[in-house]
């Protein structure tokens, strides 16, 4: 069982993360050198937090345990947990560098699990000190709702480091899917489609983005594929495109939207940037 939990990037994924664990009844630490952005991530905890004790789904006292349990930090050396999650900037040479940081104030058996959407895990590993010892521990947006955690083997994972996250994330109160590592996981590989054919449509101009959206949630999608890549984030949705578009050799099918390349390269990237393929208010 897992005692103490660390996240690194208080970004919207990591303090997502951060809240899951802490209302699970770990105690849990959420790193970021960016003080603003740590007293954004703490703010929005608990605006959560007073959320769920306005709604009647946890009680004061629970809130209280729970506000306990979280402590921010923006100093790496107090990061000593048996589990440290990042969610960094979806970049290679960073990740590497934050583990092997890790790793040196940490004890041989801390397991290192990445959040990452679509880079390398045994690519990763090659550069980690103790490589056996990471995997993938891929979360999905909002962290304290969606149930399904790809735990991701790499090349060089022990079966060990995979049993023990499979049974954290049983402890989060989620599901555990593992899968080996390959390009886009299971659900981003298989939901590329969805995203690359809908602003296909729009590219030929068969239909706007409301509409796409309107007609596949009337068929049982509970949120349309442009409704759902401007929650996700624009530049999150596009870096994935083009990675596994890179890792499986460029195949037309697949082949990233100069529409959301527009987007990421006009900053409007969904909800937290209060537009995207919608306007969106506060």
């Amino acid at each position: 069982m897992v005692h103490t939990l660390c996240v690194c990037g208080a970004g919207t994924m990591g303090s997502g993360i951060a809240q899951a664990a802490a209302q699970s009844g770990i105690y849990t630490l959420l790193f970021d050198l960016n003080i603003e952005v740590l007293q954004k991530a703490e703010t929005s905890i608990n605006s959560n937090l007073d959320a769920l004790v306005q709604k009647q789904k946890i009680s004061e006292e629970q809130h209280s345990s729970i506000k306990a349990n979280l402590q921010y930090i923006n100093d790496i050396n107090f990061c000593i947990a048996d589990v440290i999650i990042e969610a960094i900037i979806e970049k290679p040479e960073a990740k590497i560098a934050l583990f092997n940081q890790l790793a040196e104030i940490n004890h041989g058996d801390t397991i290192f699990a990445s959040n990452t959407s679509s880079l390398s895990i045994s690519q990763l590993q090659q550069s980690i000190n103790k490589p056996q010892r990471v995997a993938g521990l891929h979360f999905f947006n909002p962290a304290t709702i969606m149930k399904l955690v790809e735990v991701v083997r790499g090349e060089q994972t022990s079966e060990e480091v995979i049993e023990q996250l499979a049974a954290l994330t049983k402890q989060l109160n989620k599901t555990a899917v593992v899968c080996k590592d390959s390009p886009g996981f299971i659900v981003n590989r298989v939901a590329r489609p969805y995203y690359i054919e809908a602003l296909k449509l729009v590219e030929d101009g068969v239909a706007d983005f409301a509409t796409v959206d309107a007609l596949l949630e009337a068929t049982g999608f509970k949120m349309g594929p442009f409704k759902l890549m401007d929650l996700i984030g624009n530049d999150i949705n596009y870096a994935v495109s083009c990675s596994v578009y890179e890792q499986l050799g460029k195949p037309e099918r697949l082949k990233p939207s100069p529409i959301q390349k527009e987007k990421v390269e006009t900053n409007k990237l969904g909800r937290k940037t209060g537009e995207g393929y919608y306007k969106y208010n506060g």
